[in-house]
């Protein structure tokens, strides 16, 4: 028996909703659109993994009222770790459930044009830009039901705009709250990096409660224009009851470059794809990520990095840890397109399994329709190497700790990219959690 796919919602709340939020006709009519594509759309099919009974369109809520954050100090102390308190000018957006709660932006990055603040207000107060880049170049709305459920029932999300020729320093944080057991999400997330701009833009998922059946549905289009750069950071860690899908594509320009670090440490079963189009010339993606599954999830990881332009460059770097009864699936992919001359696609997929009934997939693919190119890939799946073990047990280290410290050995090339002290903090006692 599959799960029934016809929404709870149809045309009348979709509108009441939309005009509950002030939104502009244009948009109100693309959601419209987009909930009458949703039937008649097919779900995506991950490799290697069945999702025709996970629940990603049923929920109670679309609208979660909660309270917003007066200041900080409201902050429960979970989220607190993950903020620099101390720091004098907080680029910060934090969303409790679906709820705008906190926003700060500097007075400087203001001056300079740059745009901050939630996907909701960006599309009533800059209507020109969201229309520019809202699901038109990155993710397109009829690729499958849930990227057009995302695009018909958007609630919530941030939209960052970064002008020409503008550096920002200092890191761009947002955090998701999550601490309403019945709040649902489909968070719809806008990075653009104009011409000769640059930015580290890191965001947190983050579940205080537990829920049985909550649903997420999380779309990022990340622009980098030519000669820009993004650094985007992501550590997603939603409650064991939320079923998540997660899409986060990057459209690189000329000389551009787009780097990902994610660390994807969610307890509940999980969909992630991460694609990088790298356009023009010279361009570059880096994605790492750090995984860690168990108990009984199973989670589905695609990486993906397209070369359209020539002298691109894509790297893809995926480890993994999965224990108990859990289940993970790595797949890599690297594709040049025919003229990418010159580019170079290289990946490394690497599964850790610590218990008997884990289940660990590592899937290496290259696409290659160009002569003059470089390209190649690795992956392994198995347990902790026993010469590693003996090594750390013979110098007086105990066999778990051992274990802890060849796990962290190998999560370390990912986790050490994070741009924020207090999110890589807050990762690594993550995977201290799910591996003890």
């Amino acid at each position: 028996m599959t799960t029934e796919t016809k929404l709870p919602f149809d045309k009348e709340s979709v509108r009441s909703f939309s005009k509950e939020m002030g939104e502009p006709a244009w948009f109100e009519e693309f959601r419209l659109q987009a909930l009458s594509q949703f039937e008649t759309l097919p779900m995506p099919r991950p490799d290697k993994t069945k999702i025709d009974k996970w629940n990603f369109t049923h929920f109670k809520h679309l609208n979660v009222k909660s309270n917003p954050f007066t200041s900080l100090s409201e902050l429960p102390e979970e989220v607190k770790s993950l903020i620099d308190l101390d720091a004098e000018n907080k680029n910060l957006y934090i969303q409790r459930n679906q709820t705008p709660a906190f926003l700060s932006l500097s007075e400087d990055l203001k001056n300079k044009g740059v745009i901050f603040t939630d996907i909701l207000t960006a599309v009533r107060e800059h209507a020109a830009l969201v229309q520019k880049y809202f699901m038109t170049q990155a993710i397109k709305v009829d690729e499958h039901r849930l990227t057009a459920l995302n695009a018909a029932l958007v609630n919530g999300g941030a939209f960052l705009y970064i002008p020409k020729n503008v550096e920002i320093k200092e890191p761009i944080q947002v955090v998701y709250v999550h601490d309403d057991a019945e709040a649902s999400l489909l968070n719809h997330v806008i990075v653009v990096a104009d011409d000769n701009s640059s930015v580290t833009y890191v965001e947190n998922y983050i579940s205080t409660v537990d829920t049985t059946s909550s649903v997420f549905n999380i779309a990022t289009e990340v622009i980098a224009g030519t000669n820009a750069k993004i650094q985007y950071g992501a550590v997603d860690h939603l409650a064991k009851g939320v079923t998540t899908y997660v899409n986060r594509r990057g459209i690189a320009g000329r000389d551009a470059r787009i780097e990902w670090a994610l660390g994807l440490m969610n307890e509940g079963n999980t969909i992630s794809e991460n694609t990088t189009t790298l356009i023009g010339d010279g361009s570059v993606g880096d994605t790492k990520t750090v995984v860690v599954g168990r108990g009984e999830q199973t989670q589905n990881f695609t990486t993906k990095v397209v070369h359209f332009g020539k002298h691109t460059q894509g790297n893809i770097l995926n480890h993994g840890v999965v224990k108990d009864s859990a289940t993970t699936v790595f797949n890599g992919i690297g594709k040049i397109e025919h003229g990418a001359s010159k580019s170079d696609a290289e990946q490394t997929s690497r599964v850790l399994m610590l218990s008997e009934k884990a289940r660990g997939d590592a899937n290496p693919i290259l696409l290659i329709d160009e002569d003059d190119v470089m390209a190649g890939h690795a992956a392994s799946v198995g347990r902790v190497d026993p010469v590693q073990l003996y090594y750390l047990m013979s110098r007086g280290i105990p066999k778990k700790e051992a274990e802890r410290l060849v796990i962290h050995g190998f999560l370390a090339p990912v986790v050490d990219q994070l741009p924020i002290e207090g999110v890589k903090k807050q990762l690594t006692e993550v995977i201290e959690r799910k591996v003890r």
